[in-house]
């Protein structure tokens, strides 16, 4: 207990009253994040808690001469993994409709006692921590701090960089067997959907556009419903409420009622034809004979 003691005091004499400052406020920062990632019941806000204590985590490596692990941790979690991970929360979301239940008995006990496990083999690796002083920086650090890492990484720690690589992989694929729903009913056509939404109700289509049979394109000209009458909804609220809408629905109905007229003169037409040639040819044929 005393050589603890002993080693704390080196430790306070030898850091500055800002380093303190700072370890205590980002510290307390980083636990409370930590807290509000578990406990938080929107996944929306627990990734953010998470973001905010992968930035303090940063300031932590950047603060002890670790600068391109402070960027890393900036710029690969906080900046691309976190923020694909809450984009993705955002858009897919967790809704009331889906299901909350333990898909996995006993998997809270389970989980609890590997958080118990993890949390000794941590409080074992603080007990060997060296407080005094830093052992193997300077070894660590001597051709940069880019180079001691990668050279760790790609040799006293080649197989846990392997290993980690195969369970990212693996939750990549496991995310999208999860994910991923085969279809075993045949797939709606467009005009089955359209129907199926006006049936419903809940997404009609839109009214007329201003306009009357692409003979107006003016924005205060009504556009005409089915039985030929305007419908004001089809214009602007301003135009509506100074009541500057032009009213042509008579027209264009006196232009319909014309329309209808010719085509029933040209069917007429079509009619008497083939009427009156029938009946000069049976004339021709009855001279003919005599």
């Amino acid at each position: 207990m005393s050589a603890q003691l002993a080693a704390a005091t080196t430790l306070s004499a030898g850091t500055s009253t800002g380093e303190a400052v700072q370890f205590w406020i980002l510290g307390t920062v980083a636990v409370i994040g930590a807290l509000c990632t578990v406990f938080m019941r929107k996944a929306v806000h627990s990734a953010l808690c998470l973001a905010g204590t992968m930035i303090v985590l940063a300031v932590f490596y950047l603060a002890n001469g670790a600068y391109f692990l402070g960027i890393v941790q900036i710029v690969v979690y906080t900046g691309a993994i976190m923020m694909l991970f809450l984009f993705v929360v955002m858009l897919v979301g967790v809704t009331a409709a889906d299901s909350l239940k333990e898909t996995i008995k006993g998997q809270r006990w389970l989980a609890l006692l590997s958080g118990l496990g993890f949390g000794i083999l941590l409080i074992a690796g603080i007990g060997n921590a060296s407080v005094s002083e830093f052992t193997g920086l300077a070894q660590a650090n001597a051709n940069g701090n880019v180079e001691g890492i990668a050279s760790l990484i790609f040799t006293k720690y080649v197989f846990a960089f392997e290993i980690t690589g195969a369970l990212l992989i693996t939750a990549a694929v496991g995310a999208m067997v999860l994910t991923h729903r085969e279809r075993t009913e045949r797939a709606r056509t467009q005009r089955e959907l359209s129907e199926q939404r006006i049936r419903d109700g809940k997404h009609l289509p839109p009214l007329p556009a201003p306009g009357v049979y692409a003979r107006h394109n003016a924005v205060d000209i009504a556009g005409l419903l089915p039985d030929g009458t305007p419908s004001e909804l089809t214009v602007s609220k301003t135009l509506r409420e100074r009541g500057q809408i032009r009213d042509v629905s008579m027209e264009a109905l006196g232009d319909l009622k014309a329309l209808e007229q010719r085509a029933e003169e040209r069917l007429e037409r079509k009619a008497v034809g083939p009427a009156g040639s029938g009946r000069s040819d049976s004339t021709r044929s009855e001279e003919a004979s005599k």
